[in-house]
């Protein structure tokens, strides 16, 4: 073999890291894009990210605030519902203390009534009693005065004696008045 030939190894080894340096270049610059095209692609995602974290906090600040507000809404109605659930057991026991105060009323007036209807047949019984009674002395009384005419006109016809029989003798009945005037 012949080493002869001018083996330019210098040139070769140059034309190798030339092809090296150029392929190092271009690779660096692709993998600068890449790397300048990543970065660019995650900024604009980190960006819309970033809007949508805030408008997603800003929901969730309105959502806790309505949760909040409605929270007092619902305590308020709680409350009020327990007052009223009160109010109306309050209500009602009242109610049936004053339907039974008001049965035991009418109890005593029914009893009453029938109590006073009792009294009044008894006292109706004895007033018709007494009438009958009165009834019977009015004619005994109207009998004797009748009989005691009847002797008065007798003896003064027989005996000649004038008696002056007074009005009040004469109309009906027996009252306090003045004695007879024998004149």
């Amino acid at each position: 073999m012949n080493n002869s030939q001018d083996l330019d190894l210098d040139g070769v080894i140059a034309d190798v890291k030339a092809q090296y340096k150029d392929t190092a270049h271009r690779s660096r610059a692709e993998a600068q894009a890449w790397y300048e095209n990543k970065f660019e692609e995650l900024r604009i995602t980190a960006g819309r990210n970033a809007n949508s974290l805030r408008e997603t906090k800003t929901k969730i600040a309105e959502l806790t605030q309505t949760v909040q507000r409605l929270s007092r809404e619902v305590r308020i109605a709680k409350d009020q519902c327990c007052k009223l659930e009160a109010a109306v057991a309050s209500a009602e026991q009242r109610g049936e203390t004053a339907v039974k105060d008001a049965k035991h009323k009418l109890s005593k007036v029914q009893t009453a009534l029938q109590q006073s209807k009792a009294d009044l047949a008894q006292q109706l019984h004895e007033y018709q009693e007494l009438m009958k009674v009165k009834l019977g002395l009015d004619v005994e009384i109207i009998t004797f005065r009748k009989l005691l005419e009847g002797e008065e006109n007798k003896l003064c016809t027989e005996e000649g004696f004038p008696i002056k029989i007074p009005a009040w003798y004469s109309q009906g009945g027996l009252t306090n008045g003045p004695e007879p005037d024998f004149a």
